[in-house]
Formats: structure tokens, C-alpha cells, sequence
């Protein structure tokens, strides 16, 4: 492989991972918004760049010499920093998703503790009962 050929797929590469930056800043703002619809749009999108990544990396991996010029090795490094910012984004937006299914699970524990305490009865003798004993109002 020419160098100018290497130096045409690293520069791929580094813009196919400059896009995945780009989606994953989206990625989050859906997250925060709970926009479903949208962030599957996104997760579509960011899966057919994954593929395609991959794909470049595979070719990258095959096709680069094992002596890098200067600029292919600039360009490598480039790239590595590039992946690492990915995987760090990623993980963030991983932590939101988290904090978000806390934050649901907690609403939801409100909403079962809320419909408990509507239905709490008392019987004669003070007891609690749990459930609806009749409508009430009978006439």
C-alpha cells in the first residue's frame, strides 16, 4: 500500500470518529430530553458508523506498514485519542442512562407506596387493612 492510500484511509478513519463524537454529544442531549423516538434514530445511526469503523479499522489493520512515516504515525495517534474520547463520551452516556432507570425506578416505588397508603383501611378494632373494603356510600 502507498503511503498516500494509508494516509487517505487514516484520514477516514479520523473523520468517521469525529462523526461518532458528534453522535454521541447527540446521543446524550436525547438521553436528557428522553426524546425515544430521536435517540433510536441516533442509536441506528451510531451503529451503522460502529460497522463502518470497524470495517476501516480492519482494512487499517492489514493494509498499514509496520513502519510508520512520521505523518501516518501523527495521524495514528490522532486517531487513538480520538477512540479514547469516544469510549469516555460512551461512558458518560452510559451513566446517564443508569441515573435516568434510577430516577424511574424511584418515581415508580413513589407511585406503589402512593396507591398503598390510598388504599390503607382501618377495621372496629383499629386494624390495618390493606385494599378497598366497598365503595362506601351506600343510599
Amino acid at each position: 500500500m502507498s503511503t498516500q492510500q494509508s494516509l487517505e484511509l487514516l484520514n477516514q478513519q479520523k473523520d468517521a470518529l469525529a462523526r461518532l463524537q458528534l453522535l454521541l454529544d447527540n446521543e446524550l442531549q436525547q438521553i436528557s430530553s428522553r426524546d425515544a423516538e430521536a435517540l433510536i434514530s441516533v442509536v441506528k445511526e451510531k451503529e451503522l458508523l460502529l460497522e463502518q469503523i470497524q470495517q476501516q479499522d480492519e482494512q487499517l489493520a492489514t493494509l498499514l506498514p509496520d513502519e510508520l512515516t512520521e505523518q501516518q504515525a501523527t495521524l495514528k495517534q490522532h486517531i487513538l485519542d480520538l477512540v479514547k474520547d469516544c469510549q469516555y463520551r460512551t461512558q458518560i452516556n452510559a451513566t446517564a442512562v443508569e441515573q435516568g432507570q434510577l430516577r424511574l425506578e424511584h418515581l415508580r416505588n413513589l407511585i406503589v407506596e402512593s396507591r398503598a397508603k390510598e388504599s390503607l383501611t382501618y377495621d372496629k378494632a383499629g386494624k390495618k387493612h390493606s385494599g378497598t373494603r366497598g365503595s362506601g356510600i351506600s343510599a
